[in-house]
């Protein structure tokens, strides 16, 4: 049996590409373990899929300055041990990477023992762990078109792996989820994981006005729900775990951040959406390329965080659902929304080419 090694973590936005390959991967007869930092969210969540899970040590990779930075090279050069140690044993035919610090010592210990790496970047421009881990890399899989200047002729343009079960939702069920049943057209809110304040507040000081042609279904964070807003059209969940596919099936038009992986589910789904990306206090700009991308490709409208008002908001979103079938049919053009066969082709490439 054919054996792959999936690496990544540190954010779930690390590992989540990685679960959705998990059942394509399984089905073409490969054996599939990970390897991941000891305390990093990727363990949870890689352990419930029932995947052989190996942990190693982990530096952050920080681009200032603290006194963490004078151990984690330490814990760098550990883990790189570990990895190989850990390699050998599992000798993989490949190693795909989805990258966060835990995956360097990982595709470095690859690149010595000659075992091919494919790395994903879901990013326009790749972060630091990426950067490192490139060299030792075969192909890099890319998810917007214009990554591909960063990172030269390794780089295929594939999207990023979906997890199939979000394909797969009921409308009906959505509606009954959220209790909406008047026929109005349902606008899904997500700020992340942890919620944002500023895209909550700017959405509840707009309610009064949204509810009167929209349901609004918001995903606002832990901690972030608000009962003074229990409003008739309206509601509030923390987060929500295997009923999104369902919610996403009954939405019309959504508004959110720009994070990679939330980017690539909107295409794939081809959802109407208006976007508020993380500003560059909050970030390293990241989420403002991204969505710069996204409005140039046809598939967004933008409001920065800085002329983020109630106003302004109000009118992007009318214009996006006026024209909700301009932004569904370029969607639909998109050929690389099929994230996860694409990245398998590319798995299957590299793997056919060391036999």
């Amino acid at each position: 049996m054919k054996t792959i090694v999936l690496t990544g973590g540190g954010t779930a936005g690390h590992v989540t590409p990685n679960i959705a390959l998990i059942p394509k991967l399984k089905a073409d007869g490969w054996d599939i373990k990970y390897i991941g930092s000891k305390k990093g969210i990727e363990k949870e969540l890689i352990e419930k899929e029932n995947i052989p899970y190996y942990s190693i040590s982990s530096g952050k990779l920080r681009r200032y300055f603290t006194l963490e930075n004078v151990k984690d090279p330490f814990k760098v050069i550990y883990g790189f041990v570990e990895a190989h140690k850990t390699l050998l044993k599992l000798k993989p035919q490949v190693v795909f990477s989805k990258g966060g610090y835990v995956s360097v010592p990982v595709v470095l210990a690859a690149k010595m023992l000659n075992i091919p790496v494919i790395i994903h970047e879901s990013d326009i421009t790749p972060g630091l762990a990426n950067k490192i881990a490139s060299k030792g890399a075969k192909k890099i899989c890319v998810n917007f078109p214009e990554t591909l200047k960063y990172v030269g002729s390794k780089g295929v343009l594939t999207g990023t792996p979906i997890r199939e079960e979000l394909f797969k939702g009921s409308k009906s069920k959505g509606q009954q989820i959220c209790n909406f049943f008047d026929g109005k057209p349902i606008m899904l809110v997500m700020g992340g994981s942890l919620g944002s304040v500023k895209v909550n507040v700017a959405l509840r000081d707009s309610l009064n006005e949204l509810l009167k042609t929209f349901n609004v279904v918001h995903i606002c964070g832990k901690g972030n729900v608000n009962v003074s807003y229990n409003m008739k059209g309206y509601k509030q969940f923390e987060y929500v775990g295997t009923e999104l596919c369902d919610i996403f099936a009954a939405t019309d038009i959504m508004l959110s951040r720009a994070g990679a992986n939330a980017l690539a589910e909107i295409v794939a789904l081809n959802i109407p959406n208006v976007l508020i990306p993380l500003s560059r206090q909050a970030s390293r700009g990241d989420q403002i390329l991204n969505a710069a991308s996204m409005e140039n490709q046809g598939y967004s409208e933008v409001i920065q965080e800085e002329q983020l008002t109630t106003d302004i908001l109000l009118k992007t979103i009318n214009k996006v659902y006026v024209n909700r079938d301009f932004y569904k049919n370029t969607m639909r053009q998109n050929q690389s929304n099929n994230g996860t066969k694409n990245v398998m082709r590319v798995i299957q490439e590299v793997s056919n080419k060391k036999k």
